[in-house]
């Protein structure tokens, strides 16, 4: 930039003319007044943002109020603003999502993991001693999340993480690696079929769940259709699951599937209706329908497999399996 430093946010000035520099504070407040049209935490997107460019923790920030920002790096904090006004989710424009406190990698091969996801996490572990060796598939793993945060906890089980998109399992490979889990196998098919001659204890998964049409789509257009758009009624993967899910589980094995917080009624008869037994569904922290936990049948001695308690599918007090 021959003429200076000069860049905008939304309308508003950063700096502008040879030698004018922005401190740290002053791009924060700049940033999160340019972001408030977008995001419900503008100052924390502000962080976030200013954090990535400068690669420094976010104590840095606080640290260092009035430290200048180079011309570079003031530029490339105004383009990820640029492309957060344009509803780019925070994780693809830093990379990296916390989950399960653990920094995971993302990209716009995968879904951003949610918070709410953690529920689903907790309810599996709940039913999984520590000391156990049991077999988990998480169906359709995007960024590897639910599985990768599984084996941290449980690191005798054996998993396996599905999904379609090879793209995806790159990013899931490469976070198990960073964090040196060696439990978890990685395969590329649609939903159970790579896994057809395995049988597991547990399946778990966070499928699409938005309805083709739903408004939602406007603000998600960003994250990859096919990790959240299932069908008309958006339970097209569900059904699926419900359906095929079983052949691979041991009997009186448990599914486990997040789903939207509209949809708990219907869930819970398209898994009756393939023969589920034991319907159960866990509130998230805002107390809304967000997992459904289900068994499959009893095997020929009538007997559940060793470590699934299945009490704790029965638990109303849900806040008990938030707790690691």
């Amino acid at each position: 930039m021959s003429k200076g430093l000069q860049y905008y946010a939304n309308g508003i000035v950063y700096g502008q003319k040879s030698g004018m520099t922005i401190d740290i504070e002053s791009a924060l407040t700049t940033t999160a007044q340019a972001l408030q049209s977008v995001s419900d935490s503008p100052r924390l997107d502000a962080e976030l943002l200013l954090v990535s460019v400068l690669d420094e923790p976010r104590s840095h920030l606080f640290a260092h109020p009035d430290e200048a920002l180079s011309t570079e790096d003031a530029v490339r904090l105004s383009a990820l603003v640029q492309r957060r006004l344009n509803h780019e989710p925070i994780a693809y424009l830093t990379g990296e999502k916390e989950f399960w406190s653990l920094p995971l990698m993302v990209s716009t091969a995968t879904l951003v993991p949610r918070p709410e996801t953690e529920l689903l996490v907790a309810a599996t572990l709940a039913l999984i001693p520590r000391d156990a060796s049991m077999a988990v598939l998480d169906l359709g793993t995007g960024s590897g999340a639910i599985a990768i945060a599984i084996s941290s906890e449980r690191p005798l089980c054996r998993i396996v993480a599905t999904d379609l998109s090879s793209p995806a399992l790159t990013i899931a490979a490469a976070n198990a690696e960073r964090h040196e889990l060696t439990n978890i196998t990685f395969l590329q098919g649609d939903w159970l079929e790579p896994v057809a001659d395995r049988t597991f204890d547990l399946v778990v998964s966070n499928p699409p769940y938005v309805a083709e049409n739903d408004a939602a789509m406007n603000l998600l257009r960003c994250e990859p259709r096919i990790a959240l758009v299932a069908g008309e009624d958006g339970l097209d993967a569900i059904r699926r699951i419900a359906a095929d899910a079983g052949k691979n589980l041991l009997g009186g094995g448990a599914l486990l599937v997040e789903h939207g917080a509209d949809q708990e009624e219907a869930v819970a008869q398209v898994l009756a209706d393939e023969g589920w037994d034991n319907i159960q569904c866990l509130p998230d922290l805002s107390n809304l329908p967000r997992v459904t936990c289900a068994l499959w049948k009893p095997n020929e001695e009538g007997q559940e497999p060793v470590g699934l308690r299945t009490h704790l599918l029965r638990q109303q007090a849900t806040n008990r399996l938030w707790i690691k």
